[in-house]
């Protein structure tokens, strides 16, 4: 999970949650502003901060300029997002020099950097870690009263936030996340979220299923479940294992019209079961998101990813062998510590192999406190770094654009999102394969269903002709009637 948003959270007046209780506590009103930075996971976790803030007396506003409180939900993952977190506290800075502001930082930035934001650079009033949302409010009076930085950055084993409902404030009112589990157990060593968001501990599955019933009662037609290794999910309920392909599987049941996502996998633990799921249920969608990081196993050794080129093209076979229609996507790591040209090539003969229909693809930058930082030379040059990846990119524009050619003149079922970036006259939404179409939008409407015929694409969107509106349940029995003939 790669990509890098900025959210503003709305009033309290426009809020989608039916699940927010009247404010309490010692906010009095004050206005909080937050940006979020980074991956689904922290957009999750900005909204349950969201709704921790609500509950003890802060209203919300989306500019920046009147709030009293202004929080960035950081990402330590990749060295751009770390420098764009920077850059707006030196901003904000500027501005609490004019006028009464209490700035925090929190997320994955906030232990690893808060000697230097708290005491060198003075940058920030309060910090706060992953598991420490539920201490904001104390910490925000705190540093109001003492006029001292107010710091709780400490893991924990147990804490899943599994008892708040979750305020989606930068919510469509259709597609909505759901965190089942929290940190991560692998280890990789290019990776610091073992250090930033501690072990893996998995969420009661009582509590997942009821935040998906309440979001369908809500009038949500999507959830995409999160962890940063979502399918090691392990949940013990009355004497038994729920694996995360069962607890897929149970979510599946709630609503025929829910469409059901998750993200992101490991390869190790995409197991035979999880890809039964998919085959068997008509609304888990037939996309799945599969980290390779490298096509050189000499690398994914170095980069402790516990599985050869060899396993992994294996584990393609297996999926596309089970689910014939599935989408695929994954994340690459150019010019990681030790990489020859050599390695480079087999990363590019995997994705030619594959054909991968999307990919995040990134330079290698070095963490601090990682095993590759410790123990690894960050010794393929910037240059080179740069020339490798642009020739991934090159690839890979060149394989999606020629996978979605295929797509043109099929017929698929689009979620309807709301309007395309470029015109109002347009809406756009996503197959069950995870491709955003664009089309007219005529008399349609966000949340529905619709059938689209594809007409063209570019590397990234499919565009197509829309033929009226459908529903889940309808294209299920028409699917079953086609392989039953």
């Amino acid at each position: 999970m790669n990509i890098i948003t900025d959210l503003k959270i709305l009033d309290r007046d426009h809020l989608e949650t039916p699940h927010v209780q009247r404010a309490r506590g010692s906010g009095n009103g004050k206005k909080v502003y937050i940006e979020t930075y980074g991956c689904q996971m922290n957009v999750s976790d900005s909204e349950i901060v969201a709704s921790v803030l609500l509950e003890h007396g802060y209203s919300i506003t989306t500019r920046p300029e009147e709030a009293d409180v202004v929080l960035l939900n950081t990402c330590a993952i990749r060295e751009h997002a770390e420098q764009k977190v920077r850059a707006r506290l030196n901003v904000f800075r500027a501005r609490k020099r004019r006028e009464h502001l209490q700035i925090g930082v929190l997320g994955c930035m906030a232990e690893r950097l808060r000697h230097k934001l708290l005491e060198q650079e003075q940058l920030v009033d309060v910090v706060a870690g992953p598991d420490a949302y539920r201490d904001l409010p104390r910490l925000l009076d705190v540093a109001e009263e003492s006029g001292q930085a107010a710091v709780n950055v400490q893991l924990s084993r147990e804490e899943t936030y599994a008892d708040i409902a979750p305020v989606r404030y930068a919510s469509n009112g259709i597609s909505a996340f759901v965190s089942i589990m929290r940190g991560c157990n692998n280890m990789c060593s290019f990776c610091v979220v073992p250090f930033t968001r501690g072990r893996e501990r998995s969420r009661p599955v009582t509590s997942i299923l009821a935040e998906c019933a309440a979001l369908v009662e809500a009038g949500y037609k999507e959830v995409t479940v999160l962890g940063q290794n979502v399918n090691s999910y392990r949940y013990e309920q009355d004497g038994h294992i729920v694996s995360f392909a069962e607890l897929l599987y149970r979510i599946s049941l709630i609503s025929p019209e829910l469409r059901v996502r998750y993200s992101t996998s490991h390869p190790k633990d995409c197991s035979d079961e999880l890809l039964h799921v998919h085959r068997e249920r008509p609304n888990v969608c037939n996309y799945i998101h599969l980290p390779v990081q490298s096509g050189s196993t000499r690398v994914l050794q170095r980069m402790r990813r516990t599985y050869t080129r060899e396993e992994y093209l294996a584990l393609i076979e297996r999926v596309r062998t089970i689910i014939p229609d599935v989408s695929l996507s994954t994340d690459i790591i150019a010019g990681f510590c030790g990489e020859t040209e050599e390695d480079h090539q087999e990363t590019l003969s995997l994705m030619e192999e594959v054909r991968f229909d999307m990919a995040y693809m990134f330079a290698y930058s070095e963490r601090p406190d990682t095993y590759a930082a410790r123990k690894y030379r960050d010794d393929v040059p910037e240059a080179v770094k740069k020339r490798r990846l642009s020739e991934i990119i090159a690839l890979q524009q060149q394989i999606s654009l020629e996978n979605n050619r295929q797509e043109i003149g099929r017929v698929h079922t689009i979620l309807v999102e709301g309007p395309s970036r470029r015109s109002e006259e347009q809406f756009c939404g996503r197959t069950d394969t995870n491709k955003m179409v664009v089309f007219d939008r005529q008399h349609f409407q966000p949340g529905q269903y619709i059938r689209v015929r594809i007409t063209d694409c570019t590397s990234a969107t499919l565009f197509g002709e829309p033929l009226g509106v459908t529903t889940l349940a309808e294209e299920a029995r028409t699917i079953s009637h086609a392989l039953n003939t």
